[in-house]
């Protein structure tokens, strides 16, 4: 590892620091098509998730949030920002979805949001992308 430290300061500057370096490494590699898995604790990360990177106490807003402050959205994907549909069933609607998209509305114009079934949504999970979980238990998944 190469570090250039001047007058102070290192050579990245304003990246937010819930950004590891592996997740900032993993941020870098993708392009088009990638896809990243934000989850709170309770979802199955590890059976799902090729590459995964623990986010511990962070909530879902702020990793959102610090990963979209360093990467657009797909500008290619019919719906680039997905969230895992409440099982058919279930009276609830998570409070959280609003302030994602708020989130996602700010930090980038070209947001195109849907849901997926659940059981989908942990299928495409599979494929070989990066999962960041976080320790939280507030519910609800995203992949953009």
């Amino acid at each position: 590892m190469i570090q250039e430290k001047r007058m102070g300061a290192f050579m990245l500057k304003n990246i937010p620091k819930i950004l590891s370096p592996d997740l900032l490494k993993i941020l870098c590699e993708m392009g088009h098509g990638d896809e990243l898995v934000i989850a709170d604790g309770n979802f199955p990360a590890e059976s799902c998730g090729q590459r995964v990177v623990r986010a511990d106490g962070h909530g879902g807003a702020k990793m959102l949030e610090a990963v979209l402050s360093v990467i657009p959205l797909d500008t290619y994907a019919k719906e680039n920002f997905v969230l895992m549909q409440v099982v058919a069933g279930d009276n609830v609607r998570p409070t959280i979805w609003e302030e994602y998209k708020k989130i996602a509305a700010a930090k980038d114009p070209n947001v195109r949001a849907g849901f997926e079934e659940r059981f989908a949504f942990y299928e495409r999970a599979k494929r070989p992308m990066p999962s960041s979980q976080r320790g939280k238990k507030r519910s609800m998944q995203i992949l953009f």
